[in-house]
């Protein structure tokens, strides 16, 4: 019996201007999907991820179609080459959706145009300027729960990504987070820093976005993956197309819990993951999770080239 492969998308972080232009000179695919997505939008998302401006790339309404359409791109990729198929998927927070388009749950349009409604949908929920988002580095995620609660004061402030041990990203109103910093600095934080982002996902204040994202969900067609996909908001697969709406809807508000989704992948015996996407950050993320299993991040021919000959024989 060959080995299991899980498969991980990365979310809204990882891109960058000139993601994936190595792979799109080999694979052909590359280009025709984001051409599928461009048609999807109405917009030309391969002329924003390869020329930019990083501006424009950076806004999470093109990031996060930009990025479902990356994740799609590598996946195809991946398969088209006639490696290992997936038992078991997750993404980080938007890569979440690459994960159910790749396992078939939805079509990739659909997900294309369900990705940008989100992203409208989050940055239309909360002003600018009155949320924000920081990376705490160095506590425990107890000590930074304690932090939040310390802080909040009335307002919103969450720990929001547990990303790996000693990394925890917290979300809330812009007061709340700046007094959050400063107390996780006091407390022993090794950093704590403001993060360029727009809108304060995974909290609270998210909730407006959650409800038009129900409304949203309810045209999309949708059906069980074909291979499992662990969910952000409860690290379980979905047993019904029902409960996996309702796991898209909480996702918005609820913390990301990539520790654990790490964990319940290595706990069933899962020794190879990928990353199909641009970057290496969830990579580096599951080291320091889960040392017994290595996560080969696949964006260019050379990293494929290496994941291909890793898992060939496995």
């Amino acid at each position: 019996m060959s080995q299991q492969l899980a498969v991980f998308f990365p979310g809204q972080g990882s891109q960058s201007v000139g993601m994936l232009d190595a792979l799109a000179a080999t694979h052909s695919s590359v280009k025709e999907t984001f051409e599928e997505a461009s048609d999807a939008l109405g917009k030309d998302l391969w002329q924003l991820i390869s020329q930019g401006p990083k501006a424009d790339l950076d806004s999470t309404q093109n990031t996060q179609p930009a990025m479902l359409a990356a994740g799609i791109a590598v996946w195809r990729v991946w398969r088209q080459a006639g490696a290992r198929p997936a038992t078991l998927m997750a993404g980080h927070s938007l890569g979440e959706y690459a994960a159910l388009v790749a396992a078939e749950a939805m079509s990739f349009s659909d997900g294309i145009r369900l990705a940008a409604d989100r992203a409208r949908f989050m940055q239309e929920a909360v002003p600018a300027g009155e949320g924000a988002m920081a990376a705490v580095l160095g506590l425990s995620d107890e000590q930074v729960v304690a932090v939040c609660a310390e802080q909040a004061q009335g307002e919103v402030l969450a720990a929001v990504n547990f990303n790996s041990p000693g990394q925890v990203v917290i979300a809330g109103s812009a007061a709340a987070v700046a007094r959050a910093i400063d107390a996780a600095k006091a407390a022993g934080a090794k950093r704590a820093l403001p993060l360029p982002v727009s809108v304060p996902s995974h909290c609270a204040l998210m909730q407006p976005a959650a409800e038009r994202l129900a409304e949203r969900l309810a045209d999309v067609a949708l059906a069980l993956p074909r291979v499992p996909v662990l969910h952000n908001a409860s690290v379980a697969p979905a047993d019904s197309v029902e409960v996996l709406r309702e796991r898209l809807v909480q996702q918005l508000y609820s913390p990301v819990r990539w520790v654990e989704t790490v964990e319940a992948v290595a706990a069933r015996g899962v020794t190879t993951a990928l990353e199909c996407g641009p970057g290496k950050v969830l990579a580096g993320l599951c080291k320091r999770i889960a040392d017994n299993m290595t996560t080969l991040p696949v964006f260019d021919p050379k990293t494929l080239e290496a994941a291909l000959e890793a898992t060939a024989h496995a």
